[in-house]
């Protein structure tokens, strides 16, 4: 060390704090306990916002929201034992849905880590199936490394969540921390571009092609190609589809695309898998809602599989033309090159027939409102343009289907994982990165009730959010399937008893409203969706409503319910 040079020693917690500011962490979402004080009587006085959720669940949804939009790591602390184990929900979502957390965890002291201390909870066991890679310090001089490490794991590559476990008595110990820390990971080498061969058989397949399609997931999104994505299909005249966490990469106006695939995705969508000649899925991992029984998934197609994270090409689906590699680098040589097929304009033409004859239905009566309507006239006083986030269930599905995301990176909702009590606290991690843009947790009447304490935290922050419930009084996904599948043997699925969700946004001095019709929903969305005041709205829609249309489980994509010409 240049001895012109002043240095200042620090506690650890200051450390780690510093650490955070030093990667341009400017939002920290989290909850206070015993192992975490000294971490937070280091944030007392500095520029980080500090998030106070109400439970720890909230705190990591909202770090889920903010990734999504950002790209950037959300950042998260709780304390040991309990603090620690209510973020595991959110940790696994993360780890499915490919977002990026550093996840700070506060540890009983070293010397007693393994005698059942009080607020002791083995984090790293819990936590090694669940995310990219975890640490626990356990010398101070470490911890300059494991925080770099952290941010680089959880940002690089396939995303995802990493978790540093702080035991509270390194807080204690002093450290001079270094101008600078290089990483160095000679294990972790994530590729990222294509090989030029696989590209180059990609580009002789097309060329043979007359029933393409490209089918686009979350990492168009993660690796910001959209635009390129744009770029390919039309040069190439290949129609796109998109899975339920890819939504928002293409344009749902654009005259190529044919809505989202899977078990409630469009007729023409599932029918253009089956009968296609070549699929191009570009940073999607095949789960089984979307490619339903794989014996009849894309019997016709040569598939090939864009993917940065190599251990998801060839899983589930067998891949003729693997390409390891970030979904902006493969797209970015694709787009290079030449993109021309065997010719696909009576392929579109068939396929635009389809989707004319069988588009996405639901029935409307001046009785009841319908929750499909809710949402496509949110998409109607939103231009399209709000970030939406939603919980898991039929809530989910009618606003996949029915808002339309015409831009990237406004579509929040739990994929993998399924996670009721998502969308709320979501949204919130949204609308703090995104102060500029309209937020709406569309949540359902069960999910909502799961994290509704987080409107503390949007009356105490004066967060613009907008709540919309679509309320119909039952788990409803839950419901259907005992409708479809167990002979209407709704087996606790029913939830009437619940609160007055209007009283309740009134007793945290939020403002709320209760619909019941077409006419009041009109009168609320025109005036309290476009304010800058948080609102919720309670909309009592059809209780036995379906999300049409459907394949059921052990079917093949096209073997499609509730198909209506």
């Amino acid at each position: 060390m240049d001895g012109n040079v002043k240095t200042v020693e620090l506690n650890g917690a200051d450390a780690l704090v510093q650490l955070l500011m030093n990667e341009n962490v400017d939002v920290l979402f989290g909850y206070p306990g015993g192992a975490v004080l000294p971490i937070y009587d280091a944030l007392y006085d500095k520029p980080i916002k500090h998030v106070l959720t109400r439970h720890e669940q909230g705190a990591i949804h909202a770090a889920e929201g903010y990734a999504r939009v950002t790209g950037k790591p959300g950042v998260v602390i709780a304390t040991s034992g309990p603090g620690a184990t209510n973020l595991i929900t959110g940790i696994t979502d993360a780890m499915m849905d490919s977002l990026p957390l550093v996840v700070i965890t506060g540890q009983v002291a070293s010397a007693v880590i393994g005698s059942d201390a009080f607020q002791e909870a083995d984090v790293i066991g819990m936590t090694s199936p669940i995310t990219k890679h975890n640490y626990q310090v356990r010398d101070l001089q470490d911890l300059p490394r494991i925080v770099k490490e952290a941010f680089h794991i959880a940002s690089s590559g396939r995303p995802g969540p990493v978790v540093i476990d702080v035991p509270k008595n390194i807080s204690a110990q002093k450290i001079e921390l270094p101008e600078s820390v290089e990483v160095h990971l000679p294990g972790y080498q994530p590729n990222v571009s294509p090989n030029p061969l696989q590209i180059k058989k990609l580009m002789e397949a097309i060329s043979y092609s007359t029933k393409p399609v490209i089918l686009a997931g979350a990492g168009v999104l993660h690796a910001k190609a959209s635009e390129l994505l744009v770029q390919f299909a039309e040069r190439g005249r290949i129609p796109v589809i998109n899975t339920l966490l890819g939504l928002g990469s293409f344009p749902a106006n654009h005259s190529l695309f044919l809505g989202m695939a899977g078990m409630h995705g469009t007729f023409v969508a599932n029918t253009a898998i089956c009968e296609s000649d070549l699929l191009i899925n570009i940073g999607a991992r095949f789960d089984d809602r979307l490619t339903g029984n794989l014996k009849y998934f894309a019997p016709n197609a040569k598939v090939v599989h864009i993917d940065i994270d190599p251990a998801e090409i060839g899983k589930n689906v067998k891949t003729d033309i693997p390409i390891v590699s970030d979904a902006r680098e493969a797209l970015l040589k694709i787009c290079e090159g030449n993109i021309v097929t065997a010719g696909t304009e009576e392929w579109i033409q068939k396929l635009q027939a389809d989707a004319e004859k069988y588009p996405l239905w639901f029935d409307r009566d001046d009785e009841e409102l319908s929750p499909q309507h809710v949402i496509t006239r949110i998409h109607h006083y939103t231009d399209g343009d709000a970030i939406v986030a939603t919980d898991v269930g039929q809530h989910q599905m009618w606003t996949a289907q029915f808002y339309g995301f015409e831009k990237p990176h406004n579509w929040i909702t739990s994929g993998g994982l399924g996670t009721m009590g998502f969308g709320f606290p979501a949204a919130i991690g949204a609308q703090l990165a995104r102060p500029d843009k309209k937020v709406i947790a569309v949540v359902g009447d069960g999910g909502f009730q799961m994290t509704l304490q987080e409107l503390a935290v949007v009356r105490e922050l004066n967060i613009p959010v907008k709540i919309v419930i679509v309320n119909n009084q039952y788990l409803g996904m839950v419901r259907q399937w005992q409708e479809t599948f167990y002979k209407e043997r709704y087996s606790y699925s029913d939830i009437q008893v619940q609160p007055d969700f209007v009283k309740l946004a009134e007793s945290y001095g939020i403002r709320g409203i209760k619909v019941t019709n077409e006419q009041q929903l009109e009168d609320a969305f025109s005036t309290m969706l476009l304010d800058d005041e948080p609102v919720l709205i309670d909309c009592c829609v059809k209780r036995l409503e379906l999300v049409n249309p459907m394949v059921a489980p052990g079917k093949g994509l096209h073997e499609m319910m509730g198909v209506k010409p």
